[in-house]
């Protein structure tokens, strides 16, 4: 069995006896219900804790107390559950397209007894129209290009909000191309908090800060943000 305390004190993390149970449990549910969700293609237990968990978890600190957090594009719950596991104090929305995911995270929150959690079945530019404007951070890991990506996160933060992207090795890349998104969507590049995972290599996550409201037509509808990004 891997040991779940002593992974998370390699990353300054000292778990909680309850969050030890909370992260074994979701690890379990995960595995057991992948193959009917196809929700990841890691399935060494060691790997889940690492590449997803702690993962998730590492720009928790830079997250303010008791805030409004939205994660768009969740999938199996990534970033947004394993910071909420950490983070009890955050009001978390999870997004995803998919009904089948929505269905294994209502489920998991009943397991975890996470509360202030809700699941939404819907495509991000869709929920805009609900959340536009009303959440203090949004995240994302692995969606979509930072452009496209700016275009689904910013409009659902305040003035004064912020967009955590979690990137890989490509996120500089990404970064150079996203500047016009970034202005036009009402954002600012703030800073890169650069980590390293073992097995795992270099991660980066790159922080917006929101600085004057969002065009109304921003979210666009018909897959627009993915196939015609602003550039």
């Amino acid at each position: 069995m891997v040991d779940i305390k002593a992974l998370f004190l390699e990353y300054g993390f000292d778990l909680s006896d309850k969050q030890v149970k909370q992260f074994e449990d979701y690890k379990n549910f995960l595995l057991s219900e992948n193959e009917k969700y196809n929700l990841t293609a890691i399935v060494d237990e060691r790997e889940i804790v690492v590449k997803h968990f702690i993962d998730s978890c590492l720009p928790s600190n830079e997250i303010a107390a008791n805030s409004k957090v939205i994660d768009v594009g969740t999938g199996a719950g990534f970033p947004g559950v394993p910071l909420k596991i950490l983070r009890n104090d955050i009001k978390l929305t999870l997004v995803d397209s998919l009904q089948k995911r929505v269905n294994f995270l209502e489920s998991l929150m009943q397991i975890l007894d996470l509360k202030e959690v809700k699941c939404v079945h819907a495509r991000a530019e869709d929920y805009a129209k609900e959340g536009r404007e009303k959440f203090d951070y949004a995240l994302s890991r692995a969606v979509a290009a930072m452009p496209t990506l700016s275009e689904y996160l910013i409009p659902f933060v305040k003035v004064g909000g912020k967009v955590l992207m979690y990137k890989g090795q490509k996120g500089e890349e990404e970064l150079a191309l996203s500047n016009k998104a970034i202005s036009t969507l009402g954002g600012q590049f703030e800073k890169t908090l650069n980590y390293e995972l073992k097995d795992n290599g270099a991660r980066h996550i790159y922080i917006i800060k929101k600085i004057t409201p969002t065009d109304k037509k921003y979210p666009r509808g018909k897959n627009l943000p993915k196939s015609k990004p602003i550039l």
